[in-house]
């Protein structure tokens, strides 16, 4: 677990200098810890209660030094899952769009990748059971540190106002789980951080 006050400035650092640090030692992983680390998030993730009952699970596509989603999204879909991928749209807000397999990726703004189908509206996320949620950390409290785009507390806050309270999960590294992410108004915490080393429950 990284504690808050391994980094320098003020006892709680900003969410900017913990970006920073945390970007840092993702840049130093090998494709060999990588793809170690995706093989061994989707034989946690499958494991979850909340996925094995699941008919539709909201998700992603990782790129770059990301925990590796791939694995899991290949393998919620051969159990017959319905798999919803994010497409950004230009105010950052997310639409959704089912997964069709990895040939149906296409290449998008920000190095994303998004499915090429048809688009389901924002709205869409309201109806997973599941869904799974890119970080940078977590913390004691189940509350995410995102990237600073905002597009997924635009999600959170959608299912809240929709009244849907599907599984929030986070996927990380194990390193990933902090003490204390910095807090603002607007957070949402998850039910739960699955890491290659196994899983955490929040609340």
């Amino acid at each position: 677990m990284i504690e808050a006050n391994a980094f320098p400035g003020p006892p709680q650092p900003s969410k900017s200098g913990l970006r920073r640090s945390l970007l840092a030692v993702r840049s130093g992983l090998t494709s060999d810890d990588i793809a170690a680390a995706e093989a061994a998030l989707a034989r946690r993730a499958l494991e979850l209660p909340e996925l094995a009952g699941a008919r539709t699970v909201a998700a992603y596509v990782s790129v770059g030094s990301e925990p590796g989603t791939r694995a899991l999204l290949d393998a919620l879909r051969a159990r017959g899952v319905r798999v919803l991928l994010p497409v950004l749209l230009p105010d950052n807000d997310l639409d959704w769009a089912p997964y069709r397999g990895a040939d149906r990726l296409v290449r998008a703004s920000k190095g994303l990748l998004e499915p090429d189908g048809e688009r389901l509206g924002p709205d869409a996320v309201t109806g997973a059971d599941a869904v799974l949620l890119p970080g940078l950390a977590v913390d004691d409290r189940g509350l995410r540190l995102g990237r600073g785009g905002g597009s997924y507390d635009r999600v959170l806050a959608r299912l809240e106002r929709a009244g849907a309270d599907p599984a929030r999960v986070v996927l990380l590294y194990d390193d990933e789980v902090v003490a204390r992410v910095p807090e603002e108004p607007h957070d949402h915490p998850v039910h739960a951080v699955v890491t290659p080393g196994g899983v955490r429950r929040f609340g």
